[in-house]
């Protein structure tokens, strides 16, 4: 078995990978942001409420160390972390290695290791930033979603204060206003979701801003946000495989 995990970790090519610096970096910290994000479980009911995923098969692309999939194998009938970084497979493997029907495998967004048409849901959470860029990780979601199916991507809105415009600040790349119109031009549905961030020390979101922004960015945040909280605004956009012939 150690010898497969090896060689299929050996198979994600580094020139697939966007680095994640954050979670590469200060996976530590970057529990304490998750633990902290959606504090009151607005993102979960959205998600839900656009595609349920009861008794169904879901794929996480980009779990990362796979904090999302203990929450879906709650009531899914299995769910499958996909993540390239190895560090991070190790620590998703480990955390759901006594949850029933999850698992973990390594590989990037454009090349899942998947079978054709064995998912209902495809999610993908803060990973497709850019927009322009992510066509080869939809098609390979396309590819392995059954009929019927949902490709969910939750990302942050760029055009949604506070962290928005922190965001935007940051990264003179991201064009927010671009990248919806690359999802809508894609056939996604757009929802926007607020999501209270609520940490238990000062010392937790001050960590959290820090590996997430610039010095300066951070600096500007940590004065604009005096207490424990803050809301974050999130993009959910979806788009359903057809079930059957599409005709023009």
């Amino acid at each position: 078995m150690k010898g497969l995990v090896r060689a299929a970790l050996a198979a994600v090519r580094p020139a697939d990978v966007l680095p994640s610096p954050n979670i590469w970096h200060w996976p530590e910290v970057y529990e304490v942001e998750n633990r902290a994000q959606d504090a009151g479980g607005a993102l979960w009911a959205a998600l839900r409420g656009e595609c349920d995923w009861a008794g169904r098969d879901v794929v996480d692309v980009g779990c990362g160390d796979g904090f999302h999939l203990p929450v879906f194998a709650r009531d899914a009938a299995s769910v499958v972390g996909v993540e390239p970084h190895p560090p991070l497979v190790r620590r998703a493997r480990a955390r759901v290695a006594d949850v029933p029907g999850a698992s973990v495998l390594a590989g990037p967004a454009q090349r899942l290791p998947l079978r054709d048409a064995t998912a209902d849901l495809v999610h993908a959470r803060t990973a497709y930033f850019f927009g322009p860029g992510c066509e080869p990780g939809i098609r390979e979601a396309d590819r392995v979603l059954r009929p019927g199916g949902a490709l969910a991507v939750v990302d942050l809105d760029g055009l949604a204060p506070p962290y928005g415009p922190w965001l935007c600040a940051d990264e003179p790349r991201y064009d927010p206003v671009e990248v919806e119109r690359f999802f809508a031009e894609q056939g996604f549905s757009l929802r926007r979701v607020r999501a209270l961030w609520r940490f238990e020390r000062r010392e937790d979101l001050e960590a959290v801003l820090r590996i997430e922004f610039s010095a300066a960015v951070a600096e500007r945040a940590l004065a604009e946000t005096p207490g424990l909280s803050f809301e974050v605004g999130y993009r959910l956009h979806v788009r359903r495989k057809p079930t059957g012939l599409v005709l023009p």
